[in-house]
C-alpha cells in the first residue's frame, strides 16, 4: 500500500521567471510568473512544477535532474542551454540557463511525454541505488527494477508526468540542498516516518503549509498532509 502520492516537482533558481520561460516550451506546460519573483508551470489548472527564486547559486552537479525527449538541440541552445558532454553517452548532458544539469535524448521523431524521466544520483554502489529505489517504490506504491549497469528505476508512479525515476550510483557525497525535489501528499505522515523518512521542519513552522522531509539518503522532499 502506498504511503504517499506524487504531487509535483519543485525547482530552485537564481531567476525563477527566466528559468520558467526556458522550461515551459521544453516540457510543454504554460509558464505563470508570480509577482513575488517565483513562478510555476501549469498543465491547465494543475501545477506541475514550482520554480522558486533562491539566493544560493548552483555550486555542484544536480543530484536530481530532468531528462527530456527532443528532436534537435538547436532550440535548447538558442534558449540558453549549453552542451556539457555530447560524446560519452547515448544522451546529451546539458545545463539550463541557471547552470543546472539535465539530459537531452535526441529522437528521430518527437516522443510524448517530452518530460522523459528523472535522474537521481545516489552516493555509493549499486546496492545503495537499489535500496533507495526500493524505498521510493514502496513509498509511492510503484515498481522498482534493477539493471545490469548498477542503476535501478522506479516506474508506474501514479500522477507523475514522466515515465520513470532512474537511481544511479555515484561516488560523490551529497553536500548541499538539492535544487530539485519532489512533493508528495500523504494521509499518514507517521507511517512515512516509520518507513525511514525524517521530518526536518513540520507543517506550521514559520507558516509553511507542508512538512519538509528527507528520505533515508538525506534527499529533501515535501510532504503535504490534509488540513
Amino acid at each position: 500500500m502506498a504511503l504517499a502520492a506524487y504531487k509535483d516537482l519543485c525547482m530552485d533558481a537564481s531567476d525563477a521567471h527566466a528559468l520558467g520561460r526556458f522550461w515551459s516550451p521544453l516540457l510543454g506546460w504554460d509558464h505563470h510568473p508570480h509577482d513575488d519573483g517565483d513562478s510555476c508551470l501549469r498543465a491547465g489548472e494543475a501545477v506541475e512544477v514550482w520554480i522558486n527564486t533562491v539566493p544560493e547559486p548552483v555550486t555542484v552537479k544536480n543530484r536530481l535532474h530532468i531528462d527530456v525527449n527532443v528532436t534537435a538541440l538547436e532550440p535548447l541552445i538558442a534558449a540558453g542551454a549549453t552542451v556539457v558532454d555530447a560524446d560519452s553517452f547515448s544522451w546529451i548532458t546539458m545545463r539550463d540557463p541557471d547552470g543546472q544539469d539535465f539530459c537531452a535524448f535526441v529522437r528521430d521523431e518527437q516522443r510524448e511525454p517530452q518530460f522523459y524521466e528523472m535522474g537521481w544520483d545516489v552516493t555509493g554502489d549499486a546496492s545503495a541505488a537499489r535500496e533507495l529505489a526500493a524505498w521510493w517504490a514502496d513509498a509511492l506504491g510503484a515498481t522498482a527494477t534493477d539493471h545490469e549497469d548498477g542503476s535501478s528505476s522506479v516506474t508506474g508512479i501514479t500522477g507523475a508526468p514522466f515515465e520513470a525515476i532512474v537511481f544511479a550510483p555515484v561516488s560523490e557525497p551529497k553536500t548541499v540542498k538539492n535544487r530539485i525535489h519532489i512533493d508528495v501528499t500523504t494521509d499518514d505522515l507517521d507511517a512515512l516516518v516509520a518507513a525511514g523518512a525524517t521530518v526536518q521542519r513540520p507543517k506550521g513552522d514559520d507558516g509553511i503549509d507542508w512538512n519538509l522531509m528527507t528520505d533515508p539518503a538525506g534527499n529533501e522532499f515535501c510532504a503535504f498532509t490534509p488540513v
